[in-house]
């Protein structure tokens, strides 16, 4: 009997991403032979584990891959789906990047001095490895999950696709994230009445003095900021996407153009008791340091403009209403009552990493590693958040760490075996 195929290469490449198509191009640019995994298709996320209406938070123009920025008609504009796929899918064929479609990795462990790649068209032996698959694998769901009612559809943003397709009667959504904000206006809008769960969330408005907000994180330096002048990288790393949304308006999507939707809100769910939901307390708190929060990044935003002598390019300093406190916010919902037909899981995402035998995931399942740079000789990873820097899990952001990243794999590699 034959054993499995085994193939020799320097380094390999997991995951057909944006992050492992940069990867491949700076691999490229150095000639370290390499090959791209991937598991389906190039951006295979972007075209399987997306909801139909989405677009991309960032504006056209910040959509830049090493060697391709975008060039259409509309720079301010943000890209469905399917213009996300042509571009990564574009970004592939100019590079001519060395991707293998249908491969899934199976196992990576140590070998000798480098590592070998199990997958289901053989092994690879190689002396490097980026793991470039992704920050978001799976979505989270509360551990409660599994005490709700049988009657409650439970839905992940992985499975969700449009309102047509949940069930008729009030959707419960957790999680005030992008994607939680973003799937409570589709769904209100539909007609479906919503509640939305709220933690933790992180404000920003749309646009300010007249430019994407994106752009002054861009301009004022925001983005830049590197992982190790952060000082707490370990909440940076766990905070929750912005509360923005791309629309050919350029609209708002916060809590109190929800609540102008007919959204109710309710506190962080706590826990699920003799078929009810609990909601945690002390909204108003939330709610005011997520505006406390936004203030002080517009007052940065503020300040560099009068710094770098551009303050008279932009509109005047504006401030935002504040979120508005429900009176009388529900603490608890009863799950067997049949008012809640469907509860949507927008609690955020992580990982998975069951394949990887080497020791650099912590307890929770999260790599280790100082600016992708794991403690095993050798092992990489790209597209996490804040990785290098604060926008490193943005398509715009991964160019820089790509280009560090691979730098210091190519010294590792002209260190002697």
């Amino acid at each position: 009997m034959r054993g499995p195929v085994i193939e020799r290469i320097t380094t390999v490449v997991i995951g057909a991403g944006h992050a492992g198509l940069a990867a491949s191009h700076f691999l490229s640019d150095r000639s370290i032979d390499h090959v791209v995994l991937e598991r389906g298709e190039v951006a295979n996320s972007w075209r399987r584990e997306r909801w139909d209406s989405l677009r991309l938070l960032t504006p056209n123009w910040q959509s830049r891959l090493p060697g391709l920025s975008y060039d259409g008609a509309d720079p301010d504009g943000y890209m469905t789906m399917g213009e996300v796929t042509e571009f990564i899918e574009r970004s592939a064929q100019l590079s001519g990047a060395p991707v293998r479609t249908g491969v899934t990795v199976t196992s990576v462990r140590t070998a000798g001095d480098g590592y070998v790649v199990a997958t289901s068209h053989g092994e690879f032996e190689c002396r490097a490895v980026v793991i470039a698959s992704g920050a978001c694998n799976r979505p989270t769901v509360p551990a409660f999950s599994g005490a709700l009612p049988a009657g409650v559809e439970q839905v992940t943003p992985f499975d969700y696709r449009d309102p047509a397709k949940l069930p008729e009667g009030r959707v419960l959504i957790v999680g005030a994230s992008a994607t939680g904000v973003q799937l409570a206006a589709e769904i209100a809008r539909s007609g479906r009445p919503v509640t939305l769960a709220v933690g933790e969330h992180v404000r920003l408005p749309r646009v300010y003095r007249g430019r994407d907000v994106l752009w002054w994180m861009d301009a004022s330096g925001v983005w830049d900021q590197r992982h190790d002048e952060v000082d707490d990288l370990t909440r940076a790393r766990s905070l929750p996407s912005p509360q923005l949304v791309g629309t050919p308006e350029r609209s708002t999507l916060d809590l109190n153009a929800l609540a102008a939707l007919g959204v109710e809100f309710v506190g962080r769910w706590a826990a699920v008791r003799d078929g009810r939901a609990l909601f945690s307390g002390g909204m108003r708190n939330v709610f005011s340091l997520a505006d406390l929060k936004m203030n002080r990044l517009l007052d940065t935003f503020d300040e560099w403009a009068l710094t770098s002598g551009r303050d008279g390019e932009f509109a005047p300093p504006e401030r935002f209403e504040p979120t508005a406190v429900p009176r009388s916010p529900r603490l608890q919902l009863d799950l067997t009552s049949g008012e809640i037909k469907t509860v949507i899981f927008a609690t955020g995402f992580r990982p998975e990493y069951g394949w990887l035998d080497v020791p650099v995931v912590d307890e929770k399942g999260r790599l280790r590693h100082d600016g992708g740079v794991t403690s095993s000789p050798g092992l990489y990873a790209l597209g996490l958040p804040v990785l290098r820097r604060r926008k490193s899990t943005f398509i715009y952001g991964i160019e820089d760490d790509a280009r560090e990243v691979t730098g210091h794999l190519a010294d590792h590699l002209a260190v002697p075996a």
